[in-house]
């Protein structure tokens, strides 16, 4: 019942804003903008903290800059996933392309699964059902569910749309073994600060040490399946293009942690790029190197 009761008193209004034209959605980003920035202050000190880290070569006015746009994006990637509890084909259709489908379709042709390395670049969410609409390999989404069931499963019936399917986190390789027969694309967000910090690989990315997530380069190498980089950029507001790229083909070839280095180096090019529409809100170098490793 505790669970419950916020849900029946928020989905209402969460379902009419959903329902909402675009121009209104984007007028209530804007005030949401207001409110997080200006009053809220939602993780301010750790954006300013993260950008100037990661861009020391900029004043304080850039980052600040920076720092604006990026709360002004995380806003509208919140009202746009919202969108997607009631959007239709057509609206995925008008506002995202994908490029490369020849390539993916290629892999398929060929019985090769994939394994789709991402990052909280540009709108993750709408990037999935782009693929789906467009692509010939099963997709499904690696995610971690909500704590609240009833909110979960309209996250998860919205997610699932257009033939999408989900696999909570915990169950990724085990899922991705018992489905090792479909020809199948299983996309991962592979960004955020790994755990354990004990296996992870350390890099420098944007300019400070990093532990990264190598989860992906170890299930693709144990299946075999091609690696493939989703970056997603956003053209104008509310439209986005999908620009897919074949890392490795036959990952088994590679050398040991050659694929997530490869895969972080693209992701890094695109946030210097776009710097606007990282998630920088997330406190990814809460980690250091353990003192018993060496650089």
């Amino acid at each position: 019942m505790m669970q419950a009761l916020p849900f029946y008193l928020a989905y209402p209004f969460i379902y009419m804003i959903s329902r909402s034209p675009f121009w209104i959605l984007y007028r209530i980003s804007d005030g949401l903008y207001a409110l997080l920035y200006y009053v809220i202050r939602y993780r301010k000190k750790v954006i300013i903290k993260n950008l100037t880290n990661s861009f020391p070569e900029k004043s304080v006015v850039e980052i600040k800059k920076i720092c604006k746009a990026n709360y002004r994006y995380l806003c509208d990637v919140i009202l746009e996933t919202v969108k997607t509890f009631t959007w239709n084909e057509n609206h995925v259709k008008g506002r995202v392309t994908i490029d490369n489908v020849e390539m993916l379709n290629g892999l398929y042709d060929k019985n090769k699964s994939i394994i789709i390395v991402m990052g909280h670049l540009g709108n993750w969410e709408w990037a999935g059902p782009c693929f789906s609409l467009n692509c010939k390999h099963q997709l499904a989404v690696v995610y971690l569910p909500l704590t609240n069931p009833y909110f979960e499963k309209v996250l998860k019936n919205s997610r699932t749309k257009f033939n999408t399917k989900v696999i909570p986190r915990d169950n990724t390789l085990r899922t991705m073994v018992a489905n090792k027969g479909t020809i199948s694309a299983t996309a991962l967000i592979a960004d955020q600060a790994p755990t354990p910090i004990k296996s992870a690989l350390w890099m420098d990315f944007l300019n400070q040490d990093t532990a990264v997530y190598n989860g992906p380069e170890k299930i693709a190498r144990m299946l075999d399946y091609a690696v493939v980089y989703m970056d997603v950029q956003r053209i104008k507001r509310g439209h986005y293009e999908v620009h897919p790229t074949l890392l490795f083909e036959n990952p088994k070839e590679a050398d040991n942690g050659e694929i997530t280095i490869a895969f972080n180096r693209l992701l890094e090019e695109g946030i210097r790029e776009r710097p606007e529409t990282w998630l920088w809100s997330h406190n990814r170098w809460k980690h250091k190197r353990p003192s018993s490793d060496s650089k």
